[in-house]
């Protein structure tokens, strides 16, 4: 597998996604083939970071009289049983990893360290983050593109729900159209929900590359980094 076009990946995985069919929880099946290509590219020696949304354990507040502050840590709590489910998986099928979350959780996961994070990929060992930024109002989304930006990545794959980014929801309008490729300038302007406007800025200051792609599709993550077309690119400009 030639993959030397990027060294260092950061995979954003969703929460709702993670759910498979359930659409709560963690599918079995989802979490076995997501493990299965990221062991195959981690042993092609891509060096592999993780981030786990939360959505399919809690998303946004029960009612809107709850504090906003309050349901926002709960739903950084719920990521770290997603990064918790994924390094079982991953060391069950030989590979070392390190959870990271950026609440201290001692008991279960190391502090966020960019150094130590990033020694840790230099070593062979895929790091998985939890808690997105650490502080409300932020989405997962948003702390994917900071630790992208930390991590000095050559692309965050953004792995969803749906197949790719389209000029309105796929599921309720099926005169939708799939973009191969938009600028961040673009998505914003379109007022495309695909990315949350704080996570485009971020791409737009640090020139981040992103691919979003279905996580369901056949051998999605590996597809997205060995294939020319596959899911829609974002870059802040194109040639």
């Amino acid at each position: 597998m030639n993959l030397t076009k990027y060294k260092r990946v950061l995979i954003k995985l969703s929460g709702e996604a993670l759910a498979g069919s359930d659409g709560f929880g963690i599918n079995r099946c989802v979490i076995d083939n997501i493990v299965s290509q990221i062991v195959e590219l981690h042993r092609a020696n891509v060096q592999i970071c993780i981030l786990a949304g939360g959505g399919n354990f809690w998303r946004g507040r029960i009612d809107p009289s709850m504090d906003r502050t309050t349901a926002d840590h709960m739903g950084m709590l719920a990521t770290v049983i997603n990064c918790l489910a994924l390094q079982d998986a991953l060391e069950r099928a030989g590979t070392q990893t390190r959870v990271q979350t950026a609440i201290t959780i001692a008991s279960v996961a190391e502090p966020y360290i960019r150094r130590k994070a990033s020694n840790h990929l230099e070593e062979g060992r895929i790091v998985i983050f939890g808690c997105g930024t650490g502080n409300p109002y932020f989405t997962t989304d948003t702390a994917a593109v900071l630790k992208a930006a930390e991590m000095c990545v050559d692309v965050l794959l953004l792995a969803k729900n749906v197949d790719g980014i389209y000029s309105a929801d796929p599921k309720k309008d099926k005169k939708a159209r799939k973009f191969d490729q938009i600028t961040y300038d673009e998505l914003l302007k379109l007022n495309l929900k695909a990315m949350d406007q704080t996570a485009a800025t971020l791409c737009i200051e640090n020139n981040i590359r992103t691919l979003a792609f279905g996580l369901n599709e056949p051998n999605s993550i590996i597809r997205a980094i060995t294939e020319e077309k596959f899911g829609t690119i974002l870059q802040v400009k194109f040639d």
